[in-house]
């Protein structure tokens, strides 16, 4: 059968060329013809490498700048100072309230007989002082002090401590907590559990042996965006302004247990306490305190204020009082901690030269009564009953001048000071070049 073809299919057209079709083939490249073709591709490379180092080597600066522009950098934290109230405004306060004390106790007397106090007057001042203290715990964290060690049998064993620990700065690369050196002092590792019952790595930051606290850092990158979102710092007081008989609140561990609350008030302010290269002022109270787990105070605004120290007396006599270092004297020492900077020591505990005292021949300056053994002063040959007179060629007549010169060194740093020595007849003047400034806990 014939095969019937489509009327509108038009016939192939055929390649009238066909018969020459040709495939060109390139003769095969001589070993000479490779081998400069090989030359030429490692010249090519190594110009190009030559190039490219030149051209990195002359944009790098460049580039570093941009990204260090772009790379977030730590926040340096500032932390500012209160005003001390002048010896004259003291002295005006007490006189104050020696000479009007029957006249106020007339008025209150006068004031109880019109009006009557009842049991809804003292709920609402509870309830008010417990909400500030409510918001304060927020801020409250469990610093676990974790240590690695081997039972009998070589076996590990690990223990773990619980501070109390209070959040006083945020900035967008980290969360400082501040929690009493024990925290940090033994501790392999460090984790940070929030109020929320969430758990984070810590480490410390840096550690003072006179205020005895310590700054524990969290990076940010390790909390969740929301949990971080409603962490705030606990606002930081000023403890000048505490008055004897003013109601505070104790957030933290007053009862050895993190999150405990209790309440008081300042039965006595000692406005100015010798310590270790500084004069601060001390407030007592009734409060129920733990200080080596670590008490807090905050006053009716709910600003911290302070935190428990343990006494000084170790003579066993068990005493209801709470020592309270008042945390306007160590905003400076906090600030340093903060951003990481060991603080600085010389290592005596002085007392101004009185007027009495000047009168009697006594030289202007700071009186040693005590050169801590093993500190910068005492290696250099400071001795108890030294007058220091100068630090660095400058004048030093008052522990506020004393600690003004202190702030301004680092550690490491050689002084030269110039201290008044007693004689059979008169003080004789020693300069002493020597003194190598150190932390306090180098010693």
């Amino acid at each position: 059968m014939s095969e019937i073809q489509d009327p509108e299919k038009k016939p192939e057209k055929k390649n009238d060329r066909d018969f020459i079709s040709e495939k060109i083939v390139r003769p095969a490249p001589s070993k000479k013809q490779i081998a400069t073709k090989m030359a030429t591709a490692a010249c090519a490379g190594v110009i190009f490498g030559v190039v490219s180092a030149v051209c990195f080597a002359l944009t790098r600066p460049v580039l570093e700048q941009l990204s260090e522009g772009n790379r977030p950098t730590a926040s340096a934290i500032s932390i500012p100072k209160d005003e001390v109230e002048s010896s004259a405004e003291a002295q005006e306060t007490e006189n104050a309230a020696e000479t009007e004390t029957e006249p106020v106790e007339e008025m209150v007397q006068t004031a109880l007989e019109h009006y009557r106090y009842t049991v809804d007057d003292l709920n609402s001042l509870l309830n008010s002082l417990r909400a500030k203290a409510q918001t304060a715990d927020k801020s409250v964290v469990v610093v676990h002090s974790v240590q690695q060690n081997t039972d009998w049998f070589d076996n590990p064993v690990e223990t773990t401590g619980l501070y109390a620990g209070v959040i006083i700065a945020k900035t967008s690369q980290e969360l400082l907590v501040l929690t009493p050196e024990a925290a940090v002092e033994q501790a392999d590792s460090i984790k940070v559990t929030f109020e929320n019952g969430k758990d984070v790595n810590g480490h410390m930051k840096q550690k003072d042996a006179t205020s005895g606290m310590a700054i524990v850092s969290i990076s940010t990158g390790d909390v969740d965006t929301s949990q971080l979102r409603d962490l705030e710092p606990m606002p930081l007081g000023n403890s000048y302004q505490v008055r004897q008989g003013d109601l505070l609140a104790a957030v933290g561990s007053p009862a050895g247990v993190v999150h405990s609350l209790d309440y008081g008030f300042v039965s006595y302010v000692v406005r100015s306490s010798p310590m270790v290269d500084q004069h601060c002022r001390i407030l007592y109270s009734d409060i129920l305190a733990n200080a080596e787990c670590g008490t807090f105070l905050i006053n009716t605004d709910g600003e911290l204020v302070g935190w428990a120290q343990a006494p000084a007396d170790n003579s066993g006599t068990e005493t209801r009082v709470t020592e309270i270092f008042g945390i306007s004297d160590y905003k400076g020492i906090l600030e340093k901690l903060s951003n990481g900077q060991a603080i600085p020591c010389i290592g005596i505990v002085g007392q101004e030269a009185t007027d009495a005292q000047a009168a009697n021949g006594l030289p202007e300056g700071i009186y040693v009564v005590n050169a801590v053994t093993e500190k910068p002063a005492y290696n250099a040959g400071i001795q108890n009953g030294d007058i220091l007179t100068q630090i660095n060629g400058n004048p030093v007549k008052s522990m506020k001048e004393y600690q003004a010169a202190l702030d301004k060194m680092t550690c490491g740093q050689i002084i030269h000071v110039t201290v008044a020595r007693n004689g059979r007849d008169t003080y004789t003047e020693l300069e002493l070049s020597l003194i190598h400034i150190s932390s306090p806990r180098d010693s």
